[in-house]
């Protein structure tokens, strides 16, 4: 196929044949294995509600047919298959990413004398909302968030937990903590150092994928499947787990916990946390809006809407009594009516998502307190450009 009519014909014929569908999202991914169990998958490219064309000719080489979600293996003959059939876009002066993975693959696949087994996989998804069914769909899905492809909660990560294998993250790729004190040995003889940086189901996402725009001060405080957009600083102090992350320029210095979702321009300051849904029996997700400050070891239980404060150290749950005042400081009701004081008292999540207030607490009564909030944050713009 030396020509693009010829390519775009092939394609069209892929794409009519019976039980072919296109998929929402695909990509190449180098996979590490031990016995049946998947260590890792890295997808270095991910292609989402685009580039069918790559799609048709991975998906005709390998065999793939139907609209299930799933993975084939690719041999590094089929690697050498299917980057030829793109001869017409070669030395075109354009930008291919799907070309170059494939190249890259091409050159570099061959067998690996290791601990691990490696080999190259091609993987599908038709459908985002069904839950996770094996480790190759989990990483997937992961890196679709940390890639930026989707935000929080708009792919289904359930199940992953069940799904993906606890792993020994070392400088020498991942090992099955059973198998470390063997390693060790191995390595020991070898005059070299096996480092554990962590044990976990997840591994760092620094160590997959660096979304443009961003700093992370600590790979460690970061997992994979979190969503940094362009503009976030996550500070050493801070932390951002799996499925969570930010919309924006944000400040980083506290907890993201899982599910968590923090809006642009926002700050979450040093031994701030917010909560999350992934253990302790909260089902509320909770998202932070923008313009938002949470001070040093403040927190939150609820979501806060655009332009909130709060002050350092208070901590607003759903179950916390918070008296209401209006900006000439009198008792309001949540409606805003000026009642007596006493008759002001809300709990904290009947202020789920109110945007623009003021959370602190009384040094002298030790009430929670919410007022109308007046001052907005603004971010030092040069940590964030």
């Amino acid at each position: 196929m030396s020509t693009v009519e010829s390519f775009k014909e092939y394609v069209a014929n892929v794409e009519a044949k019976d039980n072919y569908h296109r998929p929402m999202a695909f990509g190449l991914g180098i996979r590490k294995r031990k016995g049946d169990k998947t260590l890792e998958v890295f997808y270095p490219l991910i292609n989402w509600e685009g580039s069918y064309g790559t799609a048709a000719v991975i998906q005709d080489v390998v065999g793939y047919s139907g609209n299930q979600n799933g993975y084939a293996t690719l041999s590094a003959d089929q690697v050498s298959q299917a980057l030829g059939k793109f001869e017409a876009f070669f030395n075109d002066g354009k930008s291919h990413p799907n070309i170059d993975v494939l190249n890259q693959l091409k050159e570099n696949h061959t067998e690996v004398e290791g601990y691990a087994d490696t080999d190259v996989l091609a993987y599908f998804l038709f459908d985002k909302d069904q839950g996770v069914e094996d480790p190759e769909e989990g990483y997937f899905k992961t890196q679709c968030l940390s890639q930026l492809l989707v935000k929080p909660h708009g792919i289904n990560c359930s199940g992953i937990f069940g799904k993906m294998n606890n792993v020994a993250w070392t400088n020498k790729g991942p090992v099955l903590p059973e198998d470390l004190a063997a390693e060790r040995i191995k390595w020991t003889f070898k005059g070299e150092e096996l480092v554990v940086s962590h044990v976990d189901k997840f591994p760092y996402m620094v160590n997959f994928h660096i979304p443009e725009g961003v700093r992370v001060v600590s790979g460690a405080k970061v997992r994979l499947g979190a969503h940094l957009s362009p503009g976030t600083t996550v500070m050493p102090a801070g932390y951002v787990n799996f499925n969570a992350g930010t919309l924006g320029n944000a400040m980083i210095e506290g907890r993201v916990s899982g599910g968590v979702v923090v809006g642009a321009n926002s700050d979450i300051g040093g031994g701030a946390s917010i909560m999350g849904t992934l253990s302790g029996g909260n089902k509320n997700v909770i998202s932070i809006g923008e313009k938002c400050l949470l001070g040093a070891n403040a927190g939150t239980g609820i979501s806060l809407g655009d332009g909130c404060t709060v002050a350092a150290g208070v901590y607003i749950t759903a179950a916390a009594k918070v008296s209401l005042y209006n900006a000439d400081k009198e008792p309001v009701d949540i409606d805003g009516n000026k009642v007596n004081e006493g008759e002001n008292v809300v709990k904290g999540f009947e202020l789920d998502g109110k945007s623009y207030m003021l959370y602190l607490q009384d040094s002298n009564t030790g009430k929670l307190i919410a007022r109308p909030n007046t001052k907005l944050i603004e971010l030092n713009e040069s940590l964030h450009a």
